[in-house]
């Protein structure tokens, strides 16, 4: 909301300075976003007046003028176009410093003496016309200042209101905002009613009582649309961020404005029989005024005669029943559009209007009929005309319920932290405009107007109470609590010491989106049906992710083609697996890794990172919580990832996540130049882990066999290990895989495995008889199980 600080005072005046305004105004949840000047700064600018004009002897554009400051004539040379005798404009005397520091000289041009200069909007910024001279009404006090004739040492306020303060898009609600912080007067203007000088009314049908519970028509005969808006209006309307355009459809906009009210002026001649307030018909088109023609939907509330649509409720007019300069005959429209009705029709359209905008955020129910009145007033008084009676529609059932609220002193108290006086209480509240009564002790009966459609609680009314005061008045308090300290989980892993661990081996954070592109959902989950929001935010983001590697290859997208040639990066989130009658939301951390090896470096190799670095960082993370043994990688499937390079990560017999490296293909189709790694995790499992236990350090010496095994390419080495660990008994302490061998002296389809074993006792010494036993019973059995034998 855009206004004119001088049409603000004169409805209400406190004794403060912009400043002090501006800064109350936002302390009261009125957010000022910007003040900015209404004209730019001059000095020495007057109301002059062109008293004769003559061709410029050597210039065909030019003409030499004798303008009046009232009192003097001064010649003065100007090129624009509409200068003619007669004429009033802001004349620039000699001296006069212009925006831009520009100063007024005596000059000569094309040989001919100029003592001043004629100005145009721009060039006092006090509009955007710049097509000729700003052309002053006929009744301008020639050699009056004209920054004092306009008013111009003003300034126009922004106010970004919450959605919820639609009562302040106005100058009446501001106002009364104003008035009820400072306790000062508001001088709202009289609206008499016109009464009516004809017969004249069109029939008007309201068949959507629902969405249209109020519905006011008046027909005025014979105005006269070529009159010009006066310039008081102008400026008002130009200070409040709106063009002029012509009389009648100014006037509506300055009523909505002041008042808060939107209307609309049909031309009389284009309604065919009367008005009908309805439904649209699927598909029935409409040409707006602004030459867009719409395909109307059947939700949305349509402005009719008996044979088309003329409008969209609340939102815009028609172009075939706009108001022209041809009109002679309207029919003026004040209406009040249920909320629900309207909201998001106007977006719906791909429109925003200041109409669409007032009645999306709720208008005063009770304020048609003064605003009806307001613009007959100001129509007749500027372009004439002949007003008949007003037509009213009104469904009582379908208007707006305010009920009374009750309010209470010591809930009031509860919730401020501060007892606030009954007499205090009740002057706020009364300078809101709200009715209240007392109803015994520390305790009223509070009826809320038709404009305050947003208070309907009593914490409604205590947050109006906390406005008013002021925020910053309210006393400090400081919370307190008896807090005792929470056990640790000693076998978890918790989250931030994950993240810790994973900066830590060279990884940086990321927070992606928790919804996704629709075709990168396919990529990396083909066959699989999306969950599709019903209101995304873009087209590109309307599926929700079942895993968080789409978010995170996006982002190393966007580091590589930042030549960042080295990324590590890591998420914790949610996954949504399945549709929302079996919606499953789970805790994930996820890893993308690629680029070289080590940080460059004058003793670093160049070596990229491949799988085992990968897995590397997956154990570390998997060991944290001292369960690293419970895990076990096995050769895996997922559609995203390369089929001879993923591991399906597993404990206890559940799968917990995936590593691997991402598809060839699915590389291809992103547009990746090199292989990426990538990791999944459930982080319940992940954070699941081991007590430590304290176990006395043995004093005896330990034993230790080292085996070469040879056993088929397929089998995994875990399992060559898990066969071993079952069979070592409980004495075992270390056992470690140090190499693998395949090529010369070792059959094609097998492999040579080299394990250390390493036991401990810890009271007594091991013998050879004990431990050899116990390595023939390993042997035993790898062979049986695995067809595992002593390499030769």
């Amino acid at each position: 909301m855009k206004f004119s600080e001088n049409w603000l005072r004169g409805w209400v005046s406190p004794q403060v300075d912009r400043d002090e305004l501006v800064a109350r105004l936002s302390m009261a949840g009125l957010e000022v976003d910007s003040v900015t000047p209404a004209a730019g700064a001059f000095t020495g600018v007057i109301v002059g007046e062109v008293l004769s004009t003559e061709q410029h002897p050597d210039a065909d554009k030019l003409r030499v003028c004798q303008v009046s400051n009232g009192s003097e004539t001064f010649q003065v040379v100007c090129g624009a176009p509409n200068v003619r005798p007669g004429l009033k404009i802001p004349f620039a005397t000699l001296g006069a410093q212009l925006p831009g520091d520009f100063k007024i000289k005596k000059a000569k041009l094309r040989g001919v003496e100029s003592n001043g200069m004629l100005c145009s909007q721009s060039e006092l910024q006090v509009g955007e016309g710049n097509d000729g001279l700003m052309e002053l009404p006929a009744d301008a006090p020639v050699g009056e200042d004209f920054r004092v004739y306009l008013g111009l040492d003003d300034a126009s306020i922004e106010v970004d209101l919450t959605p919820n303060r639609g009562d302040c898009l106005s100058l009446a609600g501001l106002a009364r905002e104003v008035g009820a912080l400072y306790a000062a007067p508001v001088t709202r203007p009289v609206v008499p009613a016109v009464a009516a000088v004809n017969d004249e009314v069109r029939p008007v049908d309201v068949l959507a009582p629902a969405a249209c519970p109020r519905y006011l028509g008046r027909v005025i005969r014979n105005v006269d649309l070529s009159r010009p808006t006066p310039l008081w209006m102008v400026e008002r309307l130009r200070r409040s961020d709106v063009r002029s355009i012509d009389a009648a459809v100014d006037i509506t906009n300055y009523v909505m404005i002041e008042l808060g009210q939107p209307l609309h002026a049909f031309d009389l001649a284009e309604i065919n029989g009367g008005i009908r307030v309805r439904m649209a018909e699927e598909g029935e088109k409409l040409v707006l005024l602004d030459g867009q023609e719409v395909s109307l939907r059947s939700d949305t509330l349509v402005i009719a005669d008996h044979t088309r649509a003329l409008a969209i409720a609340g939102v815009m007019g028609g172009e075939h029943s706009g108001v022209t300069a041809k009109t002679r005959d309207i029919f003026l429209e004040s209406a009040f559009f249920d909320q629900i009705a309207v909201a998001g029709k106007a977006r719906s359209y791909g429109l925003h209007t200041d109409a669409s905008h007032r009645y999306e955020r709720g208008v005063d129910f009770n304020l048609a009929r003064e605003a009806m009145e307001r613009a007959t007033g100001l129509l007749l008084e500027i372009t004439g005309g002949e007003p008949g009676p007003i037509i009213e529609t009104v469904s009582q059932e379908h208007l707006p319920n305010v009920a009374p609220i009750t309010l209470r002193a010591d809930r009031v108290s509860q919730m401020l932290g501060m007892d606030m006086p009954a007499e205090q209480i009740e002057s706020l509240i009364a300078a809101l405009g709200l009715g209240i009564t007392a109803e015994g002790q520390g305790q009223w009966r509070v009826e809320v107007p038709s404009h305050r459609f947003d208070i309907s609680l009593e914490v409604d009314l205590i947050e109006e109470l906390a406005r008013l005061y002021g925020y910053n008045h309210l006393p400090v308090r400081y919370p307190q609590a008896r807090l005792a300290p929470q056990a640790k989980a000693e076998a978890r892993g918790e989250l931030p010491e994950l993240r810790r661990l994973l900066v830590a081996r060279g990884y940086q954070e990321a927070i992606t989106y928790s919804f996704i592109d629709p075709k990168w959902f396919e990529l990396f989950n083909p066959g699989v049906e999306p969950l599709l929001l019903a209101n995304p935010i873009s087209n590109d983001m309307a599926a929700m992710r079942t895993s968080l590697w789409p978010g995170l290859v996006k982002a190393l997208q966007h580091n590589l083609n930042r030549q960042q040639t080295r990324v590590r990066l890591f998420e914790s989130g949610l996954r949504f697996v399945g549709q929302l009658d079996g919606l499953k939301q789970e805790p994930m951390l996820a890893g993308v890794v690629c680029g070289s090896r080590l940080p460059e470096g004058w003793a670093q190799g160049r070596e990229t990172v491949d799988f085992f670095d990968a897995k590397a960082d997956v154990e570390a993370v998997l060991g944290f919580a001292g369960a690293l043994e419970q895990f076990s990688f096995e050769p895996g499937k997922h559609p995203a990832l390369h089929p001879g390079q993923t591991a399906k990560i597993v404990r206890d017999g559940r799968e917990v996540g995936y590593l691997g490296a991402l598809h060839p293909e699915l590389v291809k189709a992103l547009g990746l130049d090199r292989v990426v790694f990538v990791f999944e995790l459930l982080l319940a499992e992940v954070a699941e882990g081991r007590l430590p236990k304290f176990q006395e350090l043995s004093r005896f010496p330990e034993v230790r066999r080292d085996l070469a095994l040879v056993a088929d390419r397929d089998v995994a080495s875990s399992a060559v290990l898990q066969v071993i660990r079952e069979n070592a008994g409980e004495w075992l302490t270390d056992l470690s895989l140090f190499d693998v061998y395949q090529g010369k002296g070792i059959d094609p389809n097998r492999k040579s495995l080299a394990v250390g074993l390493t036991w401990q006792h810890p009271s007594r010494t091991l013998n050879d008889d004990e431990v050899n036993a116990t390595t023939q019973a390993i042997l035993t059995s790898l062979e049986q199980r695995l067809n595992a034998t002593l390499r030769k």
